[in-house]
């Protein structure tokens, strides 16, 4: 009986999670303008004509399909197709799609602050030659775990798991023009910094941040004529490998955050009358 009791009190506690956050209960995309418009920044906004990406095309397969978190703009799933095709041409395997937002956009349930406005993407770094043969299963795609790059117990990279495609996948992503800036983990963005050349600019996308050692986060810009879309800061100059990345294996860098994270900003108004359209 005590187990009926906890196991209804868990239940309860999701429904109430799910009912204080219709974004999650939005099962299909709406629009309120003739295009697709990105609303507010990438950690509060939303998404107005959000477009499903494909399961699987050339070069990807798309993973947690549970999730519904599949949309985004179309710049996103245009972007995501050409990677997949220039991975496949390469030769490089199979991309590994996480999460790119809800079918509205808007705040998830869990796993991410940003991904509201359908121009993020998540890929793992696992690229998967067993994938590129036969389209993986529902089972699959719902079991199957990213895999860390790095080493157990330091902040080497693990070339087990680490391999020049992954970073041929980095600077094909990079180098397309509508990526505003990459997240990976500061050892991975070390690495490639320890490889660069002259021809390496494209680094200056590629941006440190913590975790991130499973996967890359893409996100791109602000879409022309999105004039709701907030953008980010412009990157700094120079390509990111001098001291600003030795900081993030300073003691100050990996000591554990304390206190409340930074409240995310309001969604626009304009998000309340995509949510209730």
């Amino acid at each position: 009986m005590v187990i009926i009791k906890f196991l209804g009190v868990v239940a309860l506690l999701v429904s109430t999670q799910i009912q204080a956050n219709p974004w999650s209960q939005a099962s299909h995309p709406a629009s309120i303008a003739e295009t697709a418009q990105s609303i507010g920044a990438y950690n509060g906004g939303c998404l107005s004509g959000g477009v499903r990406l494909p399961k699987e095309g050339l070069g990807y397969q798309v993973m947690r399909l549970s999730r519904n978190r599949f949309y985004g703009h179309p710049d996103l799933t245009q972007f995501i197709e050409k990677l997949g095709q220039a991975t496949a041409a390469q030769g490089l395997g199979v991309l590994l799609i996480g999460d790119l937002g809800q079918p509205r956009g808007g705040p998830t349930l869990s796993g991410h602050r940003s991904h509201q406005t359908g121009l993020d993407v998540d890929i793992w770094f696992l690229l998967s030659q067993q994938a590129a043969k036969r389209s993986l299963t529902v089972n699959e795609r719902e079991t199957w775990s990213a895999t860390s790059v790095l080493a157990a117990t330091s902040d080497a990279i693990n070339f087990s798991q680490w391999s020049l495609a992954n970073a041929k996948v980095l600077e094909a992503a990079a180098r397309m023009p509508e990526v505003d800036r990459i997240f990976v983990n500061p050892s991975v963005k070390r690495e490639l910094c320890r490889s660069k050349n002259s021809a390496s600019q494209w680094l200056r996308k590629i941006r440190p941040w913590w975790k991130h050692d499973d996967h890359f986060h893409v996100r791109l810009k602000c879409p022309v004529g999105n004039l709701h879309c907030v953008a980010q800061e412009s990157l700094p100059l120079g390509d990111g490998c001098d001291a600003g990345l030795a900081w993030w294996f300073s003691a100050e860098a990996k000591k554990p955050a304390t206190g409340k994270p930074a409240p995310t900003p309001p969604l626009p108004a304009l998000c309340n009358k995509l949510l209730n359209n």
